[in-house]
Protein backbone atom coordinates (compact mmCIF):
# COMPACT_ATOMS: atom_id res chain seq x y z
CA UNK A 1 0.00 0.00 0.00
CA UNK A 2 1.52 3.35 -1.02
CA UNK A 3 1.32 6.51 1.07
CA UNK A 4 -1.73 7.89 -0.74
CA UNK A 5 -3.61 4.59 -0.46
CA UNK A 6 -2.74 4.49 3.23
CA UNK A 7 -4.13 7.97 3.85
CA UNK A 8 -7.21 7.23 1.75
CA UNK A 9 -7.93 4.03 3.68
CA UNK A 10 -7.49 5.86 6.96
CA UNK A 11 -10.04 8.53 6.04
CA UNK A 12 -12.88 6.49 4.53
CA UNK A 13 -15.07 7.01 7.57
CA UNK A 14 -13.72 10.29 8.90
CA UNK A 15 -15.89 13.17 9.98
CA UNK A 16 -15.10 15.17 6.85
CA UNK A 17 -15.48 12.32 4.38
CA UNK A 18 -13.08 10.74 1.89
CA UNK A 19 -12.50 11.77 -1.71
CA UNK A 20 -10.93 10.02 -4.67
CA UNK A 21 -7.24 10.29 -5.51
CA UNK A 22 -5.94 10.88 -9.02
CA UNK A 23 -2.32 12.02 -8.59
CA UNK A 24 0.74 10.00 -7.67
CA UNK A 25 3.19 12.88 -7.50
CA UNK A 26 3.23 12.95 -3.70
CA UNK A 27 4.15 9.25 -3.56
CA UNK A 28 7.46 9.91 -5.28
CA UNK A 29 8.05 12.81 -2.89
CA UNK A 30 7.99 10.59 0.19
CA UNK A 31 11.57 9.46 -0.32
CA UNK A 32 12.84 12.71 -1.86
CA UNK A 33 11.62 14.67 1.16
CA UNK A 34 14.45 13.03 3.13
CA UNK A 35 16.94 15.14 1.17
CA UNK A 36 19.67 15.87 3.71
CA UNK A 37 20.33 19.32 2.27
CA UNK A 38 16.82 20.41 3.26
CA UNK A 39 15.97 18.37 6.33
CA UNK A 40 17.61 19.16 9.69
CA UNK A 41 19.55 16.35 11.35
CA UNK A 42 17.09 14.05 13.12
CA UNK A 43 17.76 12.77 16.59
CA UNK A 44 17.60 9.16 15.42
CA UNK A 45 20.90 9.72 13.63
CA UNK A 46 22.73 11.21 16.61
CA UNK A 47 25.80 9.39 17.90
CA UNK A 48 26.48 8.98 21.60
CA UNK A 49 28.84 11.96 21.35
CA UNK A 50 26.07 14.03 19.71
CA UNK A 51 23.69 13.19 22.55
CA UNK A 52 26.35 13.95 25.15
CA UNK A 53 27.04 17.38 23.65
CA UNK A 54 23.32 18.11 23.38
CA UNK A 55 22.62 17.19 26.99
CA UNK A 56 25.63 19.14 28.24
CA UNK A 57 24.49 22.23 26.35
CA UNK A 58 20.93 21.84 27.62
CA UNK A 59 22.39 21.75 31.11
CA UNK A 60 24.04 25.11 30.43
CA UNK A 61 20.66 26.57 29.63
CA UNK A 62 18.72 24.81 32.38
CA UNK A 63 21.17 25.87 35.08
CA UNK A 64 22.11 29.19 33.55
CA UNK A 65 18.71 30.68 32.70
CA UNK A 66 16.78 31.47 35.84
CA UNK A 67 13.92 33.38 34.21
CA UNK A 68 12.74 33.96 30.64
CA UNK A 69 9.58 34.81 28.76
CA UNK A 70 9.12 31.27 27.43
CA UNK A 71 10.99 27.98 27.02
CA UNK A 72 10.29 25.74 24.05
CA UNK A 73 11.46 22.42 22.59
CA UNK A 74 11.84 22.77 18.81
CA UNK A 75 10.46 19.83 16.86
CA UNK A 76 9.05 19.44 13.35
CA UNK A 77 10.01 22.97 12.34
CA UNK A 78 10.67 24.16 8.77
CA UNK A 79 11.84 27.78 8.91
CA UNK A 80 12.55 28.54 5.23
CA UNK A 81 9.19 29.68 3.78
CA UNK A 82 8.69 31.33 0.40
CA UNK A 83 5.52 32.75 -1.16
CA UNK A 84 6.07 31.90 -4.82
CA UNK A 85 4.26 33.91 -7.47
CA UNK A 86 3.22 31.50 -10.24
CA UNK A 87 2.00 34.36 -12.43
CA UNK A 88 -0.88 36.78 -12.76
CA UNK A 89 -4.55 36.18 -11.96
CA UNK A 90 -6.82 37.40 -13.38
CA UNK A 91 -4.83 37.30 -16.60
CA UNK A 92 -5.32 37.25 -20.35
CA UNK A 93 -3.46 33.94 -20.46
CA UNK A 94 -3.13 31.49 -17.55
CA UNK A 95 0.29 30.92 -16.03
CA UNK A 96 2.19 27.82 -17.18
CA UNK A 97 5.35 26.73 -15.30
CA UNK A 98 8.35 26.05 -17.54
CA UNK A 99 12.15 25.92 -17.53
CA UNK A 100 12.31 29.40 -15.97
CA UNK A 101 10.53 28.01 -12.91
CA UNK A 102 12.86 25.01 -12.84
CA UNK A 103 15.84 27.34 -12.58
CA UNK A 104 14.13 29.58 -10.03
CA UNK A 105 13.27 26.59 -7.83
CA UNK A 106 16.87 25.38 -8.02
CA UNK A 107 17.99 28.76 -6.69
CA UNK A 108 15.41 28.69 -3.89
CA UNK A 109 16.38 25.13 -2.90
CA UNK A 110 20.04 26.12 -2.74
CA UNK A 111 19.02 29.23 -0.78
CA UNK A 112 17.57 26.94 1.93
CA UNK A 113 13.85 27.28 1.16
CA UNK A 114 11.91 24.23 2.34
CA UNK A 115 8.28 25.29 2.10
CA UNK A 116 6.68 26.93 -0.94
CA UNK A 117 3.38 28.73 -0.45
CA UNK A 118 1.11 29.68 -3.35
CA UNK A 119 -1.28 32.55 -2.97
CA UNK A 120 -4.62 32.78 -4.68
CA UNK A 121 -3.37 32.96 -8.26
CA UNK A 122 -3.18 29.15 -8.19
CA UNK A 123 -6.98 28.83 -8.26
CA UNK A 124 -9.83 30.25 -10.36
CA UNK A 125 -11.76 32.17 -7.70
CA UNK A 126 -13.57 34.25 -10.32
CA UNK A 127 -14.37 31.24 -12.56
CA UNK A 128 -12.69 32.82 -15.57
CA UNK A 129 -10.96 29.67 -16.86
CA UNK A 130 -13.48 26.89 -16.31
CA UNK A 131 -12.26 26.00 -12.82
CA UNK A 132 -13.21 27.30 -9.35
CA UNK A 133 -11.75 28.49 -6.04
CA UNK A 134 -10.68 24.95 -5.10
CA UNK A 135 -9.00 23.88 -8.33
CA UNK A 136 -6.11 25.23 -10.42
CA UNK A 137 -6.41 27.66 -13.30
CA UNK A 138 -4.12 25.36 -15.30
CA UNK A 139 -4.47 21.76 -13.99
CA UNK A 140 -1.67 20.28 -16.10
CA UNK A 141 0.68 23.15 -15.32
CA UNK A 142 -0.15 22.92 -11.64
CA UNK A 143 0.60 19.19 -11.48
CA UNK A 144 3.87 19.88 -13.26
CA UNK A 145 4.74 22.52 -10.66
CA UNK A 146 3.92 20.13 -7.80
CA UNK A 147 6.26 17.60 -9.36
CA UNK A 148 9.00 20.23 -9.75
CA UNK A 149 8.89 20.91 -6.02
CA UNK A 150 8.75 17.30 -4.91
CA UNK A 151 11.72 16.39 -7.10
CA UNK A 152 13.68 18.96 -5.10
CA UNK A 153 12.48 17.69 -1.73
CA UNK A 154 10.41 20.85 -1.16
CA UNK A 155 6.90 21.00 0.26
CA UNK A 156 3.93 22.91 -1.18
CA UNK A 157 0.97 24.54 0.55
CA UNK A 158 -1.76 26.39 -1.34
CA UNK A 159 -4.19 29.18 -0.53
CA UNK A 160 -7.65 28.32 0.75
CA UNK A 161 -10.09 30.14 3.00
CA UNK A 162 -12.52 28.85 5.59
CA UNK A 163 -14.41 32.13 5.36
CA UNK A 164 -13.90 34.06 2.14
CA UNK A 165 -15.99 33.00 -0.86
CA UNK A 166 -17.02 34.99 -3.93
CA UNK A 167 -20.61 36.12 -3.42
CA UNK A 168 -21.29 35.94 -7.17
CA UNK A 169 -20.08 32.32 -7.44
CA UNK A 170 -22.89 30.05 -8.69
CA UNK A 171 -22.33 27.72 -5.72
CA UNK A 172 -22.75 30.47 -3.13
CA UNK A 173 -25.82 30.34 -0.87
CA UNK A 174 -27.10 33.42 0.96
CA UNK A 175 -27.76 31.45 4.14
CA UNK A 176 -24.02 30.76 4.50
CA UNK A 177 -23.00 34.35 5.29
CA UNK A 178 -24.08 37.49 7.07
CA UNK A 179 -23.78 40.83 5.24
CA UNK A 180 -20.15 41.74 5.91
CA UNK A 181 -18.39 41.36 2.56
CA UNK A 182 -14.74 42.14 1.81
CA UNK A 183 -14.78 44.12 -1.44
CA UNK A 184 -11.34 44.86 -2.91
CA UNK A 185 -9.60 44.80 -6.29
CA UNK A 186 -11.32 42.05 -8.37
CA UNK A 187 -13.23 40.18 -5.65
CA UNK A 188 -16.36 40.51 -3.56
CA UNK A 189 -15.86 38.01 -0.79
CA UNK A 190 -18.63 37.02 1.57
CA UNK A 191 -17.43 36.00 5.03
CA UNK A 192 -19.11 32.63 5.34
CA UNK A 193 -20.13 31.69 8.87
CA UNK A 194 -18.24 28.91 10.65
CA UNK A 195 -21.55 28.13 12.38
CA UNK A 196 -23.29 27.33 9.07
CA UNK A 197 -23.74 23.55 8.58
CA UNK A 198 -24.39 24.14 4.87
CA UNK A 199 -21.12 26.00 4.41
CA UNK A 200 -19.19 23.33 6.31
CA UNK A 201 -20.72 20.56 4.23
CA UNK A 202 -19.75 22.37 1.03
CA UNK A 203 -16.26 23.51 2.09
CA UNK A 204 -14.63 20.57 3.85
CA UNK A 205 -14.73 17.99 1.04
CA UNK A 206 -13.38 20.66 -1.32
CA UNK A 207 -10.37 21.27 0.93
CA UNK A 208 -9.57 17.59 1.33
CA UNK A 209 -9.87 17.04 -2.41
CA UNK A 210 -7.09 19.59 -2.98
CA UNK A 211 -4.77 17.43 -0.88
CA UNK A 212 -5.92 14.09 -2.25
CA UNK A 213 -6.19 14.94 -5.94
CA UNK A 214 -3.16 17.15 -6.50
CA UNK A 215 -0.59 15.80 -4.04
CA UNK A 216 0.07 19.11 -2.30
CA UNK A 217 1.56 19.02 1.18
CA UNK A 218 -0.87 21.21 3.03
CA UNK A 219 -3.01 24.33 3.12
CA UNK A 220 -2.49 28.02 3.71
CA UNK A 221 -5.77 29.16 5.28
CA UNK A 222 -6.53 32.86 4.90
CA UNK A 223 -9.20 32.37 7.49
CA UNK A 224 -11.65 35.18 6.76
CA UNK A 225 -12.11 35.02 10.52
CA UNK A 226 -15.80 35.60 11.23
CA UNK A 227 -16.09 36.53 14.90
CA UNK A 228 -19.60 35.73 16.11
CA UNK A 229 -19.48 37.24 19.58
CA UNK A 230 -19.42 40.87 18.37
CA UNK A 231 -21.02 40.52 14.95
CA UNK A 232 -23.77 43.09 14.60
CA UNK A 233 -25.41 41.34 11.67
CA UNK A 234 -28.27 38.96 12.56
CA UNK A 235 -27.55 35.22 12.31
CA UNK A 236 -28.53 33.50 9.09
CA UNK A 237 -31.32 30.88 9.11
CA UNK A 238 -28.69 28.18 8.62
CA UNK A 239 -26.44 29.00 11.59
CA UNK A 240 -26.29 26.77 14.67
CA UNK A 241 -24.78 28.81 17.50
CA UNK A 242 -23.48 25.92 19.58
CA UNK A 243 -20.59 27.58 21.43
CA UNK A 244 -20.20 30.31 24.01
CA UNK A 245 -18.52 32.98 21.88
CA UNK A 246 -16.45 35.64 23.65
CA UNK A 247 -13.46 37.95 23.37
CA UNK A 248 -11.14 35.11 24.45
CA UNK A 249 -12.92 32.16 22.85
CA UNK A 250 -14.02 31.96 19.22
CA UNK A 251 -15.86 28.68 19.54
CA UNK A 252 -17.37 27.97 16.14
CA UNK A 253 -14.49 29.05 13.93
CA UNK A 254 -11.88 27.30 16.08
CA UNK A 255 -13.96 24.11 16.13
CA UNK A 256 -13.95 24.25 12.33
CA UNK A 257 -10.21 24.95 12.21
CA UNK A 258 -9.47 22.05 14.56
CA UNK A 259 -11.44 19.60 12.41
CA UNK A 260 -9.60 20.71 9.29
CA UNK A 261 -6.24 20.52 11.08
CA UNK A 262 -6.95 16.94 12.14
CA UNK A 263 -7.80 15.89 8.58
CA UNK A 264 -4.71 17.55 7.13
CA UNK A 265 -2.49 15.89 9.73
CA UNK A 266 -4.16 12.55 8.99
CA UNK A 267 -2.79 12.97 5.48
CA UNK A 268 0.66 13.92 6.74
CA UNK A 269 0.22 17.56 5.74
CA UNK A 270 0.86 21.06 7.10
CA UNK A 271 -1.43 23.96 7.95
CA UNK A 272 -0.43 27.60 7.88
CA UNK A 273 -3.07 29.93 9.27
CA UNK A 274 -3.69 33.65 8.87
CA UNK A 275 -6.29 35.30 11.08
CA UNK A 276 -5.80 39.02 10.43
CA UNK A 277 -2.95 41.41 11.00
CA UNK A 278 -0.88 40.13 13.93
CA UNK A 279 -3.66 38.13 15.60
CA UNK A 280 -3.72 34.52 16.75
CA UNK A 281 -6.79 32.28 17.06
CA UNK A 282 -8.63 32.59 20.36
CA UNK A 283 -8.50 28.95 21.39
CA UNK A 284 -6.43 26.35 23.22
CA UNK A 285 -7.10 23.82 20.45
CA UNK A 286 -4.29 22.85 18.08
CA UNK A 287 -5.32 24.42 14.77
CA UNK A 288 -2.09 25.23 12.90
CA UNK A 289 1.57 24.37 12.36
CA UNK A 290 2.53 27.90 11.30
CA UNK A 291 0.87 31.26 11.91
CA UNK A 292 1.28 33.99 9.29
CA UNK A 293 1.37 37.50 10.78
CA UNK A 294 2.11 40.96 9.46
CA UNK A 295 -0.47 41.79 6.79
CA UNK A 296 -1.25 45.49 7.10
CA UNK A 297 1.61 45.94 9.59
CA UNK A 298 3.51 49.21 9.20
CA UNK A 299 5.90 48.97 12.15
CA UNK A 300 8.26 46.11 12.94
CA UNK A 301 8.58 47.01 16.63
CA UNK A 302 4.83 46.86 17.13
CA UNK A 303 4.53 43.59 15.22
CA UNK A 304 7.31 42.09 17.35
CA UNK A 305 5.74 43.09 20.64
CA UNK A 306 2.32 41.74 19.66
CA UNK A 307 3.57 38.40 18.34
CA UNK A 308 6.69 37.60 20.36
CA UNK A 309 4.86 35.27 22.74
CA UNK A 310 2.41 33.78 20.24
CA UNK A 311 2.50 29.97 20.30
CA UNK A 312 4.98 28.51 17.79
CA UNK A 313 5.57 28.57 14.98
CA UNK A 314 5.16 32.17 13.78
CA UNK A 315 6.04 33.10 10.18
CA UNK A 316 6.23 36.91 10.05
CA UNK A 317 5.76 38.88 6.84
CA UNK A 318 5.86 42.57 7.64
CA UNK A 319 3.68 44.27 5.01
CA UNK A 320 6.23 46.10 2.90
CA UNK A 321 3.46 47.52 0.73
CA UNK A 322 2.94 49.88 3.67
CA UNK A 323 5.88 49.49 6.07
CA UNK A 324 9.27 51.18 5.93
CA UNK A 325 12.50 49.74 7.35
CA UNK A 326 15.95 51.26 7.70
CA UNK A 327 17.53 48.13 6.22
CA UNK A 328 16.58 44.58 5.27
CA UNK A 329 18.36 43.36 8.42
CA UNK A 330 15.65 44.99 10.53
CA UNK A 331 13.17 42.25 9.55
CA UNK A 332 15.46 39.64 11.16
CA UNK A 333 16.18 41.79 14.19
CA UNK A 334 12.49 41.62 15.07
CA UNK A 335 12.06 37.90 14.37
CA UNK A 336 15.08 35.71 15.17
CA UNK A 337 15.32 36.34 18.95
CA UNK A 338 11.76 35.05 19.23
CA UNK A 339 12.21 31.85 17.20
CA UNK A 340 10.58 33.38 14.15
CA UNK A 341 11.90 33.72 10.61
CA UNK A 342 10.56 36.08 7.92
CA UNK A 343 8.84 34.78 4.79
CA UNK A 344 10.54 35.36 1.42
CA UNK A 345 8.61 36.67 -1.60
CA UNK A 346 9.92 35.21 -4.88
CA UNK A 347 8.92 33.44 -8.10
CA UNK A 348 7.66 35.40 -11.12
CA UNK A 349 7.75 39.19 -10.86
CA UNK A 350 4.41 40.90 -10.39
CA UNK A 351 3.50 42.56 -13.71
CA UNK A 352 0.38 44.30 -12.38
CA UNK A 353 -1.81 42.59 -14.98
CA UNK A 354 -4.14 41.21 -12.31
CA UNK A 355 -5.24 44.77 -11.59
CA UNK A 356 -6.07 45.74 -15.18
CA UNK A 357 -7.60 42.83 -17.12
CA UNK A 358 -10.33 43.91 -19.60
CA UNK A 359 -13.81 42.88 -18.53
CA UNK A 360 -13.02 42.83 -14.79
CA UNK A 361 -14.85 45.39 -12.67
CA UNK A 362 -12.22 47.09 -10.49
CA UNK A 363 -12.97 49.74 -7.88
CA UNK A 364 -11.43 53.18 -8.53
CA UNK A 365 -7.81 53.51 -7.45
CA UNK A 366 -8.64 56.27 -4.99
CA UNK A 367 -11.03 53.90 -3.18
CA UNK A 368 -8.99 50.68 -3.21
CA UNK A 369 -5.43 50.39 -1.90
CA UNK A 370 -4.75 47.10 -3.67
CA UNK A 371 -5.90 48.34 -7.08
CA UNK A 372 -3.65 51.36 -6.66
CA UNK A 373 -0.67 49.35 -5.34
CA UNK A 374 -0.76 46.62 -7.99
CA UNK A 375 -1.18 49.10 -10.83
CA UNK A 376 1.83 50.97 -9.51
CA UNK A 377 3.75 47.68 -9.68
CA UNK A 378 2.60 47.27 -13.27
CA UNK A 379 3.72 50.76 -14.24
CA UNK A 380 7.14 50.20 -12.66
CA UNK A 381 7.49 46.80 -14.33
CA UNK A 382 6.81 48.27 -17.77
CA UNK A 383 9.13 51.22 -17.24
CA UNK A 384 11.93 49.20 -15.61
CA UNK A 385 12.03 45.75 -17.27
CA UNK A 386 15.34 44.94 -15.55
CA UNK A 387 13.90 45.65 -12.09
CA UNK A 388 14.05 45.90 -9.21
CA UNK A 389 10.82 43.88 -9.37
CA UNK A 390 8.09 43.24 -6.81
CA UNK A 391 7.16 39.64 -6.00
CA UNK A 392 4.04 39.69 -3.87
CA UNK A 393 1.00 41.59 -2.67
CA UNK A 394 2.96 42.59 0.46
CA UNK A 395 6.07 43.69 -1.40
CA UNK A 396 7.21 47.26 -1.89
CA UNK A 397 7.04 49.16 -5.16
CA UNK A 398 9.65 49.41 -6.52
CA UNK A 399 11.06 46.11 -5.32
CA UNK A 400 13.91 45.53 -2.85
CA UNK A 401 17.08 44.19 -4.48
CA UNK A 402 18.64 43.30 -1.10
CA UNK A 403 15.63 41.32 0.15
CA UNK A 404 16.67 37.95 -1.23
CA UNK A 405 20.42 37.94 -0.43
CA UNK A 406 19.67 39.21 3.08
CA UNK A 407 17.12 36.44 3.62
CA UNK A 408 19.65 33.83 2.45
CA UNK A 409 22.40 35.21 4.68
CA UNK A 410 20.31 35.11 7.85
CA UNK A 411 18.68 31.77 7.01
CA UNK A 412 22.13 30.17 6.72
CA UNK A 413 22.87 31.34 10.28
CA UNK A 414 19.44 30.47 11.65
CA UNK A 415 19.01 26.88 10.45
CA UNK A 416 21.77 25.26 12.58
CA UNK A 417 20.49 27.14 15.61
CA UNK A 418 16.97 25.62 15.42
CA UNK A 419 17.69 22.07 14.33
CA UNK A 420 15.42 19.28 15.53
CA UNK A 421 15.48 18.77 19.29
CA UNK A 422 16.77 22.22 20.22
CA UNK A 423 15.68 23.79 23.52
CA UNK A 424 15.09 27.55 23.30
CA UNK A 425 14.91 30.11 26.13
CA UNK A 426 13.32 33.25 24.70
CA UNK A 427 13.81 36.76 26.07
CA UNK A 428 16.03 35.87 29.02
CA UNK A 429 15.28 37.98 32.10
CA UNK A 430 17.75 36.52 34.61
CA UNK A 431 20.73 34.22 34.01
CA UNK A 432 24.41 33.57 34.66
CA UNK A 433 25.22 33.74 30.93
CA UNK A 434 26.35 37.37 31.21
CA UNK A 435 28.77 39.21 33.48
CA UNK A 436 26.31 42.05 34.12
CA UNK A 437 22.59 42.61 33.63
CA UNK A 438 21.73 43.25 30.00
CA UNK A 439 21.52 46.90 28.94
CA UNK A 440 18.14 48.51 28.46
CA UNK A 441 16.49 47.62 25.13
CA UNK A 442 18.72 44.55 24.66
CA UNK A 443 17.10 41.11 24.36
CA UNK A 444 18.97 37.81 24.61
CA UNK A 445 17.70 34.31 23.80
CA UNK A 446 19.54 30.99 24.05
CA UNK A 447 19.32 27.84 21.93
CA UNK A 448 20.84 24.51 23.03
CA UNK A 449 21.48 21.40 20.97
CA UNK A 450 24.80 19.98 19.81
CA UNK A 451 25.94 23.60 19.89
CA UNK A 452 24.98 26.36 22.32
CA UNK A 453 23.90 29.63 20.70
CA UNK A 454 23.03 33.03 22.10
CA UNK A 455 21.12 35.63 20.10
CA UNK A 456 21.69 39.27 21.06
CA UNK A 457 19.35 41.99 19.77
CA UNK A 458 19.74 45.70 20.45
CA UNK A 459 16.37 47.39 19.90
CA UNK A 460 17.70 50.70 21.18
CA UNK A 461 19.08 53.63 19.20
CA UNK A 462 22.54 53.70 20.77
CA UNK A 463 25.41 51.15 20.70
CA UNK A 464 25.95 48.94 23.75
CA UNK A 465 28.59 46.58 25.16
CA UNK A 466 27.76 43.13 26.54
CA UNK A 467 30.12 40.74 28.32
CA UNK A 468 29.36 37.02 28.22
CA UNK A 469 30.64 34.66 30.91
CA UNK A 470 31.97 32.24 28.30
CA UNK A 471 33.76 32.81 25.00
CA UNK A 472 31.72 32.87 21.80
CA UNK A 473 32.30 33.36 18.09
CA UNK A 474 29.86 35.10 15.75
CA UNK A 475 28.15 32.58 13.48
CA UNK A 476 28.51 34.98 10.55
CA UNK A 477 32.31 35.09 11.06
CA UNK A 478 33.32 31.68 12.48
CA UNK A 479 37.04 32.11 11.79
CA UNK A 480 37.64 35.06 14.12
CA UNK A 481 38.95 34.41 17.66
CA UNK A 482 36.43 33.68 20.41
CA UNK A 483 35.80 36.59 22.78
CA UNK A 484 33.61 37.59 25.72
CA UNK A 485 33.17 41.30 25.04
CA UNK A 486 30.60 42.22 22.39
CA UNK A 487 29.93 45.63 20.91
CA UNK A 488 26.42 45.77 19.51
CA UNK A 489 25.47 48.68 17.30
CA UNK A 490 22.07 50.38 17.52
CA UNK A 491 19.26 48.29 16.03
CA UNK A 492 21.61 45.35 15.46
CA UNK A 493 21.45 41.57 15.79
CA UNK A 494 24.19 38.99 16.44
CA UNK A 495 24.03 35.20 16.59
CA UNK A 496 26.86 33.74 18.70
CA UNK A 497 28.12 30.16 19.11
CA UNK A 498 29.71 29.12 22.40
CA UNK A 499 33.24 27.77 22.27
CA UNK A 500 33.86 25.03 24.87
Amino acid sequence: MNRREFFKAGTQATLLGAVASTSASADAAADISKNETLTPAVLGGYTADDHRRRLQNIALGERGVRACMRKHLITDYLPGHCVYNLGEYPARKPWDPDDWDERELDKLRDHGIRLIQLHEEWNDSQRLNGADKYSPVNPAGFRRFVDMLHRRGMKLIVYVSTGFFQRTDPDFREEWARKQDLVEIYFRYARCSPASPGWRAYLLPKLMRILDDYGVDGLYNDCGYAKLWNNRQPPTPDEVLAFNESLTSDGAVCDLLALIYAEVKRRGGLVKLHISGANKPQTDLKVYDYLWVGEGGRNGDKLREITKNHPPYVAPCLDMSRAKVDSEDELYLHAIPYMQFPVLLAGRPFTGERAQVPGINYPPEEKCFWTRHLRAMGKHYREHPDGPHSYGWWDSCPGRPEARPTHARWLKQYLPMVEEGTWAWLEIADSNLFAQPLPKDVVASAFANREFHIVLANYGHAPVEITTNAAYVPVAEPSIPAVKLWKLEARALRILRRVA
